[in-house]
């Protein structure tokens, strides 16, 4: 039997307003800047304004890139609460693809800007096979002491009572059509900008490869290490991390040229090395894994893989004949495309906004056998 699983960062999936720029301009919108508000209430006032003008045509979009993905499980990163997802997939959502996804599951983590990681699944997948919901594990409260993953890396920010994850791993078990299946939904360290004379991926890579080397002790320590080759395990989420990237070169006006770099380290190398798991973007030819584009400038600009769906050993043997889909329909026009690779953006989409997200859906039909 198949299941169709997808992965998506939905980009600030919220229901909040926030006000903050106000203080801090570093958090201001850059459309609020061209204005000077007399007062803070007025500043309110043009926030509100901004987001909701913004929000319709943007979940809109989402919703569409998800109803692309054809899915009947899909993992969730950056989305505030349950409300929040349910109100997304009444509103939106269901006006794509019906009444698919009733079973929805998420916990609070430890990101202070209150995105979460989360669960949506359909109650049959599209051949029929039942989807049951067996049991939900949030990991948001294991420290770095707890998994003796504190480094003297980690030392000069953090101690080791503090938490690993930076948002959680969201551990989710299921039965399709009777068989067990084992979720888990990850949302790592960004990079941020650079720091200490390192770049920004550098910088925060002790963090992510303990994030990772936690999901692994997890998973072993559920299925015992060096034992998982039989099992059936998914590891999905925005990794924001990369081993390979696509550096962009050129200009609108002279066309832009493109060569792969390879990255000598990265926070994925956890779950690859040994054979761990399969990251089954590799099925894809290498100019066409990126699921981010990422610029900061004509000078700086790349497309990447963030977004990952990694099969155990089993899994990856029972489809290793199918390849991961990537939805870009939502990128914005600004997203440089290979070529070749080039789609035709849903209706409405802007130059920089609105957009489905910053990231691209990535999804698979995975044989359960």
């Amino acid at each position: 039997m198949v299941l169709r699983i997808a992965t998506f960062n939905a980009e600030n999936l919220l229901s909040r307003f926030d006000f903050s720029g106000f203080e801090r301009d570093h958090r201001q919108d850059r459309v609020n800047q061209l204005y000077d508000p007399k007062d803070k209430e007025q500043y309110k006032q043009m926030e509100i304004a901004r987001i909701v003008s913004l929000t319709d045509d943007t979940r809109q979009l989402t919703a569409l890139a998800i109803a692309d993905t054809d899915a009947d499980i899909v993992c969730l990163q950056e989305v505030e609460d349950i409300d929040t997802l349910s109100a997304f997939e009444r509103g939106y959502l269901y006006k794509m693809v019906g009444e698919g996804y009733r079973q929805k599951y998420l916990a609070e983590g430890n990101d202070r800007r209150g995105i979460d990681v989360g669960v949506m699944m359909r109650e049959q997948t599209r051949d029929g096979q039942d989807i049951e919901f067996v049991r939900m594990q949030s990991h948001a409260h294991v420290t770095y002491e707890d998994f003796d993953l504190f480094t003297e890396e980690l030392s000069e920010r953090y101690n080791p009572k503090d938490r690993i994850f930076k948002r959680d791993c969201l551990e989710i078990d299921v039965l399709v059509g009777g068989k067990p299946l084992t979720i888990y939904v990850v949302h790592f360290k960004s990079m941020g900008s650079s720091r200490n004379g390192l770049d920004g991926k550098t910088y925060t890579m002790p963090v992510r490869a303990a994030e990772a080397k936690a999901v692994r002790k997890i998973i072993e320590k559920r299925f015992g290490k060096g034992k998982t080759d039989s099992k059936r395990f998914i590891i999905c989420g925005d990794m924001n991390d990369y081993d390979e990237r696509v550096v962009v070169t050129g200009d609108r006006r002279t066309g832009y040229d493109f060569k792969v770099e390879h990255e000598k380290h990265s926070a994925i190398d956890v779950f690859l090395s040994d054979g761990f798991t399969e990251n089954v973007m590799l099925r894809r030819n290498e100019l066409d894994r990126w699921t981010v584009y990422h610029t900061r400038g004509p000078d700086v600009q790349h497309l990447c893989q963030l977004d990952y769906i990694l099969l155990s050993p089993a899994l990856a043997k029972s489809s290793a004949s199918i390849k991961p889909d990537i939805i870009r329909a939502g990128q914005p026009w600004r997203t440089v495309f290979p070529d070749g690779q080039d789609v035709e953006r849903y209706p409405r989409v802007g130059w920089d906004r609105p957009k489905a997200s910053d990231h691209c859906p990535l999804a698979m039909s995975i044989n359960i056998v």
